[in-house]
């Protein structure tokens, strides 16, 4: 609703910027916005919120994902490893997957092929070289 009366009212750059600062949430928070924003049929606003979100350090998005994969919350951790693949390097991925490769790899892996062939692929390399993957 509230994005909807910012548009009305002419207010998209206020709408921007909340988005920004939403991304600036601890990572299961975000991950929360973004699914509220996408049930309300914002699905564009979802996704731009897990691009932004994606910008924090390796560790961080490490932590968040074995939090979210830790809780059950499966769905919630391929969305933002998603996010992240469109967005960062396979070698910033590879080295989220350090952190634990056992619950991550696969993660990351299945995230990469909904990005693209290429991304997964890519990732597979990077994977390899960083030695995360035999």
């Amino acid at each position: 609703m509230l994005a909807a009366e910012l548009h009305r009212a002419g207010l998209e750059a206020d709408w921007a910027t909340l988005l920004w600062e939403v991304a600036a949430l601890p990572p299961a928070g975000l991950v929360a916005a973004a699914d509220a924003l996408a049930a309300a049929g914002r699905g564009a606003d979802a996704r731009q919120l897990l691009r932004q979100g994606v910008a924090r350090p390796v560790p961080e998005i490490a932590d968040a994902l074995r939090l979210l994969t830790g809780d059950g919350r499966d769905r919630q951790a391929r969305a933002l490893a998603g996010a992240y693949l469109a967005v960062r390097s396979p070698e910033d991925a590879a080295g989220v997957a350090r952190s634990d490769p056992d619950r991550l790899v696969p993660l990351l892996l299945d995230a990469a092929r909904g990005v693209s062939e290429e991304r997964h692929w890519d990732l597979v390399h990077a994977f390899r070289v960083a030695g995360v993957l035999a």
